[in-house]
Order: structure tokens, then sequence, then C-alpha cells
């Protein structure tokens, strides 16, 4: 029965495998991720914007870092593609593992939950927007709860299992901060779970793992300005066709790019699809909420955050939740991290996914109840201990399996009267008690376990089928959205070039760009992530027909300069040794012309025209200080990151507890 145990559970993994390839499909072919806020390169590079230490908030760090090492050994666009491959096999194989640790539910249940964690609106959309690295911390999140519960537990198990508990929880926070956001939801998730007792530990954990954007934001100082205001609005949450706001953000939709949403979820089709989903997880809710004693607790903290994930949001897209936005981000330094608050919807996955395996659980009870009378005889000679017919399946733990049965009764109730090892089953009769000499039969409304497994996996079949049909367009790349791009060779040799001191400028102004071989969507100016210099940015961000002012006020001179046809001798004092002109792309050019008649051209194709500033180029670089401190800090989580995943090498060790007594002997 464990062989066959250990079986399904890579079953589990292998199937939440097959479901992020069909998501992310086209995108494996040659090329590289280029759509929104997605950029990925051939090689990037340690430059300080990179190390969170240059003039723009820290918004991607230590992600850029280690892309950037990476990337030295390993193309930069395999990099990227197997993180998100990774990010959403992990999420659908942890949300398989935390239904089984917390609910026990059958095998078929747990692939309804790596369904619900893979197959939702809240991975399209942010697909969409090209937070493949958010998706971590999205993925983290059904582990660290499953790792926060062992610790809480306090099984004795030996300190070496304790130890690599613990291990495996840095490693997770660590995976969840590859970016700020994705920090945040982990931390929060683990400080919720582990119990007061590890709760200083637990944080100061966490505090390594994020270490990086913490350390940048305080040497840098970019991050703890206050934001513009007017991103609060332009990022909140926004209501899809017939849902409203509550019901897009209850769907795990409801991002505030209309652009950047399945074509399914445009039309009253999200009606269907949402109400496919809730009713799905609400028939477990019960059953999550009550259930075995030992995970009680932090099953109802995992529902009530996800309620909060909802709730919270969508008074935030309120006309006093904005208000109340504006006066944090306005007034407190860092709370632009806030501001998108439809990210904090990843928070309801781990509740979603449980209830969902739940209803699995229970649908198949419901449709598929056997109310024939099983007999079974036993005696004391032959069953010192009370039988029960739908025996659950140990987990190898000592452990029952499933949920349901504490529910009832019969999973850690107190030993009947007939003895200290006899359990009442969920019937409430028992077979022969020790000390009964005579034959006793057992009535039972179960089935056998087997017989039990293959209903559920019955009803866990239609389930899936249903979740994949709320969201068909998920499939293939978000509908073909998600597919690799070519970079013109010019990108590759403009790169070779840039290697004199002196920060880059680019023209058009603005941040975005619209390739023609980057598709329609407009795409992040890959230029940051390809040249060995830092490229000045603004941070200005376009949303919903307004700009978002940016923290990066020395590009913004730079731009202005550009613009406005300033002088070669200006662009050197602000630390620019370079221009970059990205051709075949809409945006302003200003009179940049006079500026550029005075530099000296190094490149020149219709795609990117590269000059060189003339003259002694200021100084704006990071110092070897800044650089070692913030090294320092993305080394140890890179360490915490290589440990947790050491750790997960090493098989676990589980505490078997010793057998009940029989009760006294029987006498002839």
């Amino acid at each position: 029965m464990v062989d066959r145990e250990r079986w399904w559970r890579w079953v589990a993994a292998g199937y939440s495998l097959v479901l992020a390839l069909v998501v992310v499909g086209p995108l494996l072919g040659s090329g590289y991720l280029l759509l929104r806020d997605a950029v990925s390169t051939p090689r990037s590079y340690l430059t300080d914007a990179a190390l969170g230490v240059g003039d723009a908030a820290p918004r991607a760090v230590p992600q850029d870092a280690a892309v950037a090492v990476l990337s030295a050994a390993l193309d930069g666009g395999v990099v990227v593609k197997g993180i998100l491959v990774g990010a959403l096999w992990l999420a659908g194989w942890g949300a398989a593992v935390l239904a089984r640790e917390l609910l026990g539910v059958p095998p078929g249940a747990r692939l309804v939950a790596a369904t619900v964690a893979v197959w939702n609106p809240y991975v399209a959309e942010r697909l969409l927007q090209g937070h493949w690295s958010l998706l971590t911390g999205y993925a983290a999140l059904p582990w660290i709860a499953v790792l926060a519960q062992r610790i809480r537990a306090a099984e004795p198990s030996g300190r070496r299992e304790r130890v690599r508990s613990w291990a495996l929880l840095g490693g997770g926070l660590a995976a969840a901060g590859l970016t700020p956001t994705g920090s945040l939801l982990a931390g929060a998730t683990a400080l919720l779970l582990v119990g007061q007792r590890n709760l200083l530990g637990a944080a100061g954990l966490w505090a390594v793992t994020a270490a990086p954007w913490l350390t940048a934001t305080a040497l840098s100082g970019a991050g703890a300005e206050p934001s513009d205001p007017a991103g609060v609005a332009a990022f909140a949450a926004r209501a899809e066709p017939g849902l409203g706001t509550l019901g897009s953000l209850a769907g795990l939709g409801g991002i505030w790019n209309s652009t950047a949403v399945p074509d399914s979820r445009t039309t009253y089709f999200a009606v269907i699809g949402t109400l496919l989903l809730l009713t799905i997880v609400a028939l477990g809710v019960r059953a999550v909420a009550t259930g075995a004693r030992d995970t009680r607790r932090v099953r109802r903290i995992l529902l009530v955050l996800g309620v909060s994930a909802i709730v919270l949001p969508a008074l935030a897209a309120t006309g006093w939740g904005l208000s109340l936005g504006e006066a944090m981000i306005e007034h407190i330094p860092g709370a632009g991290l806030l501001r998108d608050t439809q990210k904090y919807v990843a928070l309801a996955m781990p509740a979603f996914a449980l209830c969902a395996a739940a209803g699995c659980h229970a649908a198949a009870g419901l449709l598929f109840r056997d109310r024939r009378t099983i007999v079974v005889v036993a005696s004391a000679a032959t069953a010192p201990r009370a039988a029960t017919v739908d025996t659950a399946v140990q987990d190898g733990d000592g452990k029952p399996d499933s949920v349901f049965e504490d529910a009832t009764g019969s999973a850690n109730a107190p030993a009947p009267t007939g003895g200290p090892g006899t359990h009442a089953p969920a019937s409430g009769r028992t077979a022969n008690a020790p000390g009964d000499s005579a034959p006793a039969k057992l009535s039972a409304e179960a089935t056998a376990p087997d017989d039990r497994r293959s209903r559920t996996g019955a009803v866990a079949v239609l389930f899936i089928a249903l979740l994949i049909a709320a969201l068909p367009d998920l499939a293939w790349g978000v509908g073909g959205e998600l597919r690799p791009v070519r970079y013109p060779p010019a990108w590759r040799e403009v790169a070779a070039l840039v290697d004199a001191p002196g920060d880059v400028a680019v023209l058009p102004g603005g941040m975005f760009r619209k390739f023609r071989y980057s598709g329609s969507a407009p795409v992040l100016d890959p230029a940051p992530r390809m040249l060995r210099r830092d490229v000045l940015q603004t941070g200005e961000l376009p949303v919903r027909g307004a700009t978002v002012a940016g923290e990066g006020a020395r590009a913004r001179e730079v731009e202005r300069l550009l613009l406005h046809g300033g002088s070669a001798a200006d662009l050197a004092r602000s630390g620019v040794g370079w221009v970059l002109v990205e051709g075949g792309t809409p945006g302003p050019l200003g009179t940049s012309t006079t500026t550029l008649a005075q530099l000296e051209p190094v490149h020149y194709t219709p795609a990117l025209q590269l000059y060189r500033v003339p003259g002694p180029i200021a100084d704006h670089d990071a110092s070897p200080t800044t650089r070692r401190i913030s090294a320092t800090a993305h080394l140890v989580w890179a360490a915490l990151l290589a440990t947790g995943a050491l750790a997960a090498l090493v098989p676990r060790r589980v505490h078997h507890p010793p057998p009940r007594p029989a009760g006294p002997p029987v006498d002839p």
C-alpha cells in the first residue's frame, strides 16, 4: 500500500509537469520571451541596476542578478524558460502535496488541487502581463504551507528532520523572493502558519531571504521614496464582464490591464468559468474548515487568508479604498509595492486548491453513495484491534490518510472502553473489541479503499475537465500569445561595442517599445538587460491612458536633454557615455537630432544606431563598497536557495509511532 502511495505521489508530479508544458508550449521553441514586462536576452550583466543599487527602485531584485550570473554559463532565454516551467510545475505539485498532507484525500482529488493551482485566470493574466518571476513566489505558497505545518506540528522526527524542514522553508522563501512581491507573499504565509513559538525564527529567515531587495532599497534610497499616488487607481483591480470587481477577484482574475487578459475572460463566458471554479471550491469549504484536528488550525488560517486576499483588493478598488491607498503611497516609503493589489490574490490559491480537492472527495461520496451492507466477522483472536471497512490508506507517517475520518470521529478520537487500541470507525460501529469472545458484525455504508479511490478518480476527471473548459485559452501559450521572439543581429553587435565607462541613454523616450518582431503588445525596452552598462530609465508607466511617474530622476533629466536638443557636454556631466537609438518603434524623439549631431557615430543599422558621447564622462556608478554589500546580500540569498535545494534531495525521515497495545488477553 505504501509503495502504491509513493507511486501516486510521482503521478501528481508528472501530471503537474504536463499541465505546465501545455500552458507554455509555444515558448519552448527557439527564441526569447519578450512580452510586456517580460524580457529575456541571450546574456545579461551584473550592472548596478541588476544589483538594485542604480537610480531606479529595485523591483527586479534579485531576479536580474540571478539571471545575469546564470546567463554567463547558459543562454539567458533558456534560463527564463526553465524558471517559468519550473514555477508552474512546482505550483501544481505543491498543491497536490498540500492536499495530501493537510486533507489526506485520494490521489484523484490531489490532481484536482494541482489543476486549480496551474489552470486559473491568475496564472493566465500574469503570464500575459509578463510577470514570469512573480509566479515563482506563487508556486512557493503551497510548499511553504506544507513546511510551516510540519514545523508547527513539531513531530518527534529527530533533529535531522527538523533541520531539514527549516532548510526547506528557507529555500522556499528564497525561491519566492526572486521578486519583492513574491517575497512578501511567501513571508506572510510562513509567518501566519508556523505558530507562535516558531515566529521569531521564521521572521529572521524571511529577512535573510529578502536581504537583496531590502539592502538595495537601503543603499540606493530609490525604493524608499514615496511613489506616485496616481498609481493606486491605475493599478487597482478591474471588473470583468458580468462579474464586478469582487466576482472577478473571487474567480482569481481582475488584473488592472484589460489587454493582458485571455479572450475567454473578455466576454460573459467569464461568468460561466468563474461559477464553475467557485462551485467546485465551495463543495469543499466545510470539510477544509472542520476535519482532522491536527491540521485544522492551518487549514482555517489558509481559508481566512484566501478570503482576505479577495476581499481586501476589492475594497481597495472602491472610492474610499483608493483614497486610503493614495495616502499610504504618498506618505509611507516603499508602499508602492502594494499598489498592484490583484497580485496578492495569489494568497488565495492554497485555500482554493484545498477546497477543490475536498470538494472532489465530497462529491464522490454524494454521487456514488453505496448503501449495501458489508458484513465483517472478526474474533478477539484474529482481530485484537477494532476493524473498519473504510480504512484510510496510511501515508507512511503513522497518520490517517483522510481528514474526513476525523470529522466523523475515527481518526483522532479517544479510544473506546473496549481497550486502548480500539478505533471507532466512521460509521460508529466496531468489530470485536478486545475482551469479547463472540464474533461481531460490522455494517458499513462505505466501500473498499480501491473502490473509493476509483470513484473519487471518476469525479476528479469530471472536475479537471470542467476547470480546463472554464479557461480553454490558457492552453498553448495563453492562446498563442506566449511565443518566442528572435532579436535582430544588431542587438548582439551593439552589446559587444558598449564597454567603455558611462551609462546609456535611449531614444525614443519612454520605457516601452513596439518592435515589428515582438508582436502587437508593448514590451519593456530590452536594452537594460542586453547591455553591460546601466541603461537610464525614467520608470514612467503608461497605464489606462495616464502616466504613472517613476523614481528615475536622473533618467528624466537626461531624457529631457535629448528631446530638447541638449548639448553633448550636458550629457557627459550627467554620466551618459552612450546614446542608443532604437528604430522601428514609436515614441517621442523631439529635437534629439541636434544632440545626436554632436556625438560620435559608432554603429548604424535601421534597427539600432549607437553613438558615443565625446569628452570626459562624470562617474555616477555605485561605489565599490555599495556593490560589495549588495553582492554579499545576493550571495546569502543564493546560499539559502541552494541549501533548500540540497535539503529537498535528502529523503524525509518520518516518525512512526509505536503500535498501540492490543488490550488485555482473552481467556479461553
